[in-house]
């Protein structure tokens, strides 16, 4: 069971606030397209309906395509993932808003699908930390067994999410609610796979590791 006292969601309220954030992700972009559909009804220009509509439907499927790694059941339980799709689903996110540029490094491994989801969801964790974009690092060594995962940002206004500093600490006071609900879901990850979050700030980054628990 898991140590930290803010991980008390029952499976059908978890699953139910994943969905909502899910959802709160492509709401958006599917309404853009549906804008750029009425605009072409009002006969405005094809072009710039049109540019709308790709953008935003390559913005949907994209989003659709992260949460299928980092909240999906992504295969049968007990499956592995390619850390090459995790890369390349956190790249596509990254660049769908062109405010943000990722690196990413180590070895491409078929890893336990519960470690892949935990990075994509770090992943998320640290994108939020540089709301007006900037830069994310991604390092992986020793993937498929004593894993360790290093997410460094650079940007402006860099800051660590507060809600995950309190869901990781086991201080959250208000309920989990949609908005809460995938720091939440990163560090119920790191309870289940056995591996330790933690994050250090500097002047010119901010760096997030989550590592495996020594034996």
């Amino acid at each position: 069971m898991p140590k930290n006292p803010n991980l008390t969601l029952e499976g059908p309220d978890l699953a139910a606030l994943l969905c909502s954030r899910v959802c709160h992700d492509v709401i958006s972009p599917v309404g853009a397209i549906n804008n750029g559909l009425e605009l072409l009804d009002e006969g405005a220009s094809d072009s710039d309906a049109l540019d709308l509509i790709r953008t935003s439907a390559l913005n949907a499927a994209v989003r659709l395509k992260f949460a299928r790694l980092a909240f999906g059941a992504s295969g049968s339980v007990g499956a592995s993932i390619d850390t090459g799709e995790a890369e390349k689903a956190a790249k596509d996110f990254a660049s769908a808003e062109k405010k943000t540029e990722v690196t990413w490094n180590g070895p491409r491994a078929i890893v336990a699908k519960n470690r892949v989801k935990l990075l994509l969801n770090l992943f998320l964790v640290a994108y939020g930390g540089i709301p007006r974009g900037g830069s994310i690092d991604v390092t992986l060594e020793n993937p498929e067994y004593d894993a360790r995962f290093i997410i460094t940002i650079k940007g402006r206004m860099m800051r660590v999410p507060a809600k995950f500093v309190e869901i990781a600490e086991g201080t959250l006071e208000e309920p989990v609610d949609a908005h809460t609900i995938q720091p939440y879901y990163t560090v119920l990850l790191a309870e289940e796979c056995g591996m330790d979050l933690r994050h250090v700030v500097s002047e010119d980054k901010i760096v997030f590791i989550a590592e495996a628990r020594p034996t």
